[in-house]
């Protein structure tokens, strides 16, 4: 039986060498809205970034689905980042007749800021081309990130994947 298991975690938790290691090993597609925004708009897509990573989302939950009517599994890297974001993506895979996994990237405020100032430090290096997270932009993260309750994901995967 086909999956779609969908990742929840604030930026730089794991959630895309999680989803990548989960869909080497399901065998699974793998859809990451990261990767695609990069190389469409780059490290700098500014007051854009919104619209499209919602564009995009939408477009890996209907080809997901069309995967998984035809015994492919899937993996979406996302963020999920609020309970109604958690909410539509259930809604919107049931209504399609197709059941999803969500699974929460759980990590200590430690842990977290240590890999933002690693990735950081990568990007200035010239290591890594993800997105750089400043201050301002953690505050952002932070303010709009909601814990998913324990009955609004499937898994919770600890740091010590």
């Amino acid at each position: 039986m086909a999956k779609i298991i969908l990742t929840c975690g604030k930026i730089c938790s794991g959630k895309t060498t999680y989803a990548k290691r989960l869909a080497r090993e399901l065998p699974a597609v793998h859809f990451s809205v990261d990767d695609l925004t990069m190389l469409l708009l780059g490290p700098y897509a500014g007051d854009v970034l919104e619209e499209y990573v919602e564009k995009l989302e939408g477009y890996f939950f209907e080809k997901a689905v069309e995967l998984a009517k035809s015994g492919i599994s899937s993996v979406i890297d996302i963020g999920l980042w609020t309970e109604e974001e958690r909410r539509d993506a259930r809604r919107f895979f049931s209504e399609r007749g197709v059941g999803c996994e969500i699974h929460y990237i759980k990590i200590p405020d430690d842990v977290w800021r240590g890999r933002i100032a690693k990735r950081n430090k990568d990007i200035e290096a010239g290591k890594s081309r993800d997105y750089y997270v400043d201050e301002n932009l953690m505050k952002k993260f932070q303010s709009c990130f909601e814990e998913p309750s324990r009955e609004s994901v499937d898994r919770v995967i600890s740091d010590n994947w």
